[in-house]
């Protein structure tokens, strides 16, 4: 059987091997796998051979080969690759969250394309700690005494309560039991750690004396929690964290679950990490790969006896990050407090490049719309629009930005999928029934990228 087209039906199917010879299938083995392909390749022909159709009519060439082709290009499209954001949310979690700078990456490239000290002190040949210089970084940043990194936030706070509250009280307002995304929920850690939780407030008011009231002999901890994906508006009170941190007993700590990482950022008002420390929080812990800017990462900072004491928890080794992420938190920081634009991160950069955004916005729908002269039906649009941070860190909180409405006469759903099917996917958004590209979370490498592949679609 070959890949050229034949209508006539066949109850024979090919071997295998021969199909896995065909040209077609080269890219798919290249960057899948043989052994992959040839997995995917028996499932396609052993769904034709338990259709209904085939046992009773027979199955063209064509249809076997649109069946194999199917299945290997949805395979491919699963492999994580590069893709253009053009949502208009900055730290989209689906896309990967924050990119990390070229500078960044580049300057780390050697620390992790070849063996590096990671656990081994230089100067005198012992055994050394991984984190390296991150602590003595962080405390630059937030004032902290003493700091360390695991794999995420998810993990940060349950270390967090494991060892410090393990089997006693933690004290949380009904307001800020939370659930993020993937079904990540403030209690169900709680349990899962040992604490015991005690609930205070309620939904849209929680005030300092109801923290106070609930302190018992047992309590370990008052967790107060980052709303980070949702904001509750009209008759709310929550008291801050000076208010609780005076009136607490000794006994009974405070942290604090910063989530979005605000450092030395300063495009919003949302409270940096080391305002909560100063305001009397004991322990904060917040995201590597939000506002700050770096990889995946939990990151603790505070009191360095809490802190040891955390790094000693039996579990401390199964969530500590690799080396890739160490390097490249040391890097990201190192740039941020030298001011360096690789140190900036992906949201406060964005927020700060809207108007060469517009401009290219306003430069690609002139070029499109000359592409479209003699098709007054469609068009391409530039029209003022909002962005959000987004990635669960200012909630509620949107700015100025600039987007794309491609007018193309085709239904919305089918174009996205359309241009998610290019080399370089580009993910869009539908509203209103209208396809909307938004510019500002369109990274300035990939502007010209954008472009050739809208113009090579309408030329088509």
């Amino acid at each position: 059987m070959t890949e050229q087209s034949n209508d006539s039906l066949s109850r024979r199917l090919p071997q295998v091997e021969q199909i896995l010879q065909a040209p077609s299938l080269q890219k798919h083995i290249d960057q899948l796998s043989r052994p992959l392909v040839t997995a995917l390749v028996r499932q396609a022909l052993a769904k034709i051979r338990a259709s209904e159709t085939f046992r009773s009519e027979g199955v063209t060439e064509k249809a076997v080969w649109k069946a194999i082709h199917h299945i290997c290009d949805d395979q491919l499209q699963q492999r994580h690759q590069r893709v253009i954001n053009a949502t208009g949310t900055v730290i989209h979690t689906n896309l990967g969250r924050s990119p990390i700078d070229p500078d960044i990456w580049d300057a780390v490239k050697a620390a992790n394309t070849g063996y590096c000290n990671l656990e081994i002190k230089l100067n005198d040949g012992k055994r050394g700690q991984r984190k390296g210089i991150i602590p003595q970084l962080l405390t630059a940043l937030t004032s902290a005494e003493d700091s360390t990194v695991v794999n995420n936030n998810a993990s940060a706070i349950y270390l967090l309560l494991s060892e410090l509250a393990s089997g006693k009280e933690v004290i949380v307002s009904r307001g800020e039991q939370i659930q993020i995304g993937g079904g990540f929920r403030i209690p169900d850690i709680l349990q899962q750690s040992g604490a015991i939780l005690v609930e205070v407030g309620t939904t849209n008011i929680t005030t300092a004396d109801d923290y106070i009231d609930a302190v018992t002999e047992n309590t370990a901890m008052v967790l107060m929690v980052h709303r980070s994906n949702f904001a509750i508006r009209g008759f709310t009170e929550s008291p801050s964290i000076k208010e609780v941190a005076d009136r607490l007993p000794k006994h009974v700590l405070l942290a604090m679950d910063q989530g979005c990482g605000m450092t030395t950022e300063t495009f919003t008002d949302e409270p940096q990490v080391s305002s909560y420390l100063k305001s009397g929080a004991d322990l904060v812990c917040f995201s590597g790969d939000k506002i700050i800017g770096g990889p995946q990462a939990g990151i603790i900072s505070g009191k360095r006896p809490l802190i040891k004491r955390i790094e000693k928890h039996p579990l401390m080794r199964a969530f500590r990050p690799c080396r890739m992420v160490y390097s490249m938190l040391e890097e990201l920081m190192i740039q941020k407090l030298n001011k360096k634009q690789a140190g900036s991160g992906i949201a406060e950069a964005t927020v700060n490049w809207v108007d060469q955004a517009q401009q290219k916005g306003a430069q690609l729908a002139e070029n499109l719309n000359a592409l479209l002269a003699d098709q007054p039906k469609r068009s391409v649009e530039l029209f003022q629009d909002q962005m959000m941070v987004g990635g669960g860190t200012t909630p509620d909180e949107y700015f100025p930005s600039w987007a794309l409405e491609l007018k193309l006469n085709q239904r919305p759903d089918k174009l996205l999928e359309t241009m998610r099917c290019w080399p370089t996917p580009v993910i869009g958004t539908i509203r209103d029934g209208r396809v909307i590209l938004n510019m500002a979370t369109i990274l300035p490498q990939d502007w010209s990228v954008l472009e050739q592949q809208l113009s090579n679609y309408l030329q088509s």
